[in-house]
């Protein structure tokens, strides 16, 4: 190993994480005003706090190893963010939006700092370390707060409805699960392929066949509810897991970053179903409480089975890259 290339390493992860956080920042800098809920708008706001912290220290650690943050990660992620607040701004369900987002996102960040502390403990810098767990665990921490918000969310997306309007929700609801999980199947078709051999891909395969039979179950639900998939829905799901396909071959990193997206698109898919259950509950679908349930099971599941391979998945990107094990 040569510690040129092991340094290179800890700063690019670097640079990622401080992208992440001027996306992090875009969204919470807007999320308070749109939640819709003054509990919302509290959580939001304290972890925007949270996160202006987080992005000093990132900065401080880039400059104390002679490193400047990426002004093109930076500005995407900054747009990125921009993005998806205006989509939830502008999307009936305000505040389910918000909080299913922000948890996967949350996750998406304890992720990148699970493995820049690896890439840190590698290269002998613990100070790097150090951060990288104590924001790690202030990320796990405002993704527990979100989680205990899925009734308020619930409660507030559904305020302005009378209960005629309810079982219309319920199915919309319905819709939003099927685009998900045609994304998820999509993702999943070209994952092991990136991924390449071990492990990761073979976890991949395994939860390939389950989102198979997610997406057909939800269907059946859609039928019974004399509901059908949204096209545009879909179709829109798709084209993003397309992209993503071409963005994640095109990286040198493929096996870690895979596992972190993919590990925060679990968490998506879980806050999903946790607020259609929740939606189901209030229509009295027992059919549909039942199909949540046993799914969020296997999805939980796919996500920790994730979480276990990050340390794989960091080894498959350094060996891609020429840099040996230490």
């Amino acid at each position: 190993m040569t510690p040129n290339n092991l340094n290179e390493q800890l700063i690019k992860y670097l640079t990622d994480v401080h992208s992440i956080e001027q996306q992090a920042l875009a969204q919470m800098e807007r999320a308070p005003e749109i939640a819709g809920d003054q509990e919302l708008a509290s959580q939001f706001s304290r972890h925007l706090t949270e996160t202006q912290e987080q992005e000093r220290l990132v900065s401080e650690r880039l400059n104390a190893l002679g490193a400047d943050p990426s002004k093109l990660k930076d500005a995407a992620g900054r747009l990125t963010g921009v993005g998806f607040a205006l989509f939830a701004k502008f999307n009936p369900d305000t505040p389910g939006k918000l909080v299913t987002h922000g948890y996967s996102y949350e996750h998406m960040e304890a992720a990148a700092y699970e493995l820049l502390g690896k890439v840190a403990e590698r290269a002998g810098d613990t100070a790097t370390a150090g951060m990288a767990a104590e924001i790690e665990r202030q990320e796990r921490a405002m993704a527990k707060r979100l989680e205990l918000c899925f009734d308020i969310a619930v409660a507030a997306s559904l305020r302005e409805l009378s209960p005629d309007d309810l079982g219309e929700q319920l199915n919309k609801y319905l819709e939003d699960a099927h685009a998900i999980e045609s994304q998820a199947l999509q993702l999943l078709e070209k994952a092991p392929k990136l991924a390449g051999h071990g492990a990761l891909a073979q976890a991949f395969e395994e939860h390939l066949g389950e989102t198979r039979e997610h997406l057909r179950v939800v269907e059946e639900r859609l039928t019974a509810r004399h509901g059908r998939p949204s096209r545009m829905k879909d179709a829109a799901l798709r084209l993003g897991a397309l992209n993503w396909g071409g963005f994640f071959a095109a990286q040198p990193d493929t096996p870690a970053k895979l596992a972190a997206f993919a590990y925060a698109f679990e968490h998506l898919e879980i806050a999903s179903y946790e607020l259609l259950m929740r939606v189901a509950e209030r229509v009295e679908d027992r059919e549909t409480v039942h199909m949540a349930e046993g799914i969020l099971v296997e999805e939980r599941a796919a996500a920790d089975k994730l979480h276990d391979l990050f340390g794989h998945a960091l080894e498959a990107s350094l060996e891609e890259q020429g840099v040996a094990a230490s």
